[in-house]
């Protein structure tokens, strides 16, 4: 199968919102009159990014996914997206179930394969997704104020966890595995959530790299500081994933290094004034998603973490850095 044959077979499709899609040297968008695009590109690398024995039908979703994560993050609504793939050999079984675990979640979110490259070389995808967000509006790192409450939505934690565990570091029972397996393989993008929160968040991001750091990147762009509950934000893993045993294995440490710090959530993390803790919960609630309240914005730079009683608690997390010490599945 040649290189034109595999993008005609696997991943042309028409297309209802683009003016141009598959098949000619540039697609063409047409964002709606009063809104501004809004651009992100992410690339996955085996080995780095997932490993070899992935699912590819996983794969395909996950690959879309972390991209509309980041539409969700800037409030946006996503449009299309190109694929560029480079694949060790032609591979038909893998490429019929990538190519639909890929396809299913734009057609979920309405998001249209537009163009993009093959290649022949190890195996490496990237995506860029387009979105439209109506011009003024789009959720920001930059707008976090002193007093604001600190949220996050779903769960953290489960895709380090899995991590830990496929690496040999942690054991986890075969139910508790295949659910944190999941949510590291299969991440949910807050799409819904991050339209629904335009005009009552004063700052967000997409969690990718693990919550402190990319908290982190909220406050630098503010010029603010932060103070996390971490007896709230240990409970945010999915306890409803793993039995009581199984958390009993897994030490504090552990816990706090999986949700502070774990990555691959993709779950988003947002700022608002205590005046819109309603409309957060009207937010919440329309889109279908759990958010947390887990602590406050402070004037004061730096970023600082207390227990349940409000006793400092020692900041020895490191999110993940791809040319960090930290790694990777």
């Amino acid at each position: 199968m040649g290189e034109f044959d595999l993008i005609a077979r696997y991943f042309t499709r028409p297309v209802h919102r683009a003016a141009l899609g598959v098949g000619d040297d540039c697609a063409l968008l047409t964002p709606a009159p009063g809104m501004q695009l809004a651009i992100s590109s992410d690339m996955l690398v085996e080995g780095r990014h997932f490993f070899a024995d992935v699912d590819p039908g996983r794969l395909g979703h996950k690959a879309l996914a972390v991209n509309l994560s980041d539409l969700a993050a800037c409030g946006a609504r996503p449009l299309a997206f190109t694929l560029a793939l480079a694949l060790p050999r032609v591979d038909e079984a893998w490429l019929e179930a990538f190519s639909r675990g890929l396809l299913a979640l734009a057609d979920a979110h309405g998001c249209e394969l537009v163009g993009g490259d093959t290649t022949q070389g190890p195996l490496n995808i990237c995506i860029t997704v387009f979105g439209e967000v109506p011009a003024g509006q789009a959720l920001l790192r930059s707008g976090a104020q002193p007093g604001d409450d600190i949220y996050v939505s779903g769960t953290l934690g489960d895709a380090r966890l899995a991590l830990e565990a496929l690496l040999g570091h942690i054991a986890l029972p075969p139910e508790a595995l295949t659910t944190a397996r999941l949510r590291l393989e299969q991440p949910s993008p807050r799409v819904t959530l991050g339209q629904a929160l335009r005009g009552i968040a004063s700052s967000a991001l997409d969690v990718s790299d693990g919550l402190l750091g990319d908290l982190g990147h909220i406050l630098r762009a503010s010029g603010a500081g932060a103070c996390i509950d971490t007896s709230i934000t240990m409970n945010l893993i999915a306890t409803s994933a793993y039995s009581i045993s199984a958390r009993d294995q897994i030490d504090t440490e552990m816990l706090h290094q999986c949700t502070l710090a774990g990555g691959d959530d993709y779950e988003l993390a947002f700022t608002a004034p205590v005046a819109r803790r309603a409309a957060v919960a009207a937010a919440a609630q329309a889109s279908g998603t759990p958010v947390t309240r887990i602590g406050r914005v402070e004037a004061e730079p730096g970023l600082r973490l207390v227990d349940a009683q409000g006793r400092p608690v020692a900041n020895r997390y490191a999110s993940f850095d791809h040319f960090g010490p930290t790694h990777s599945g």
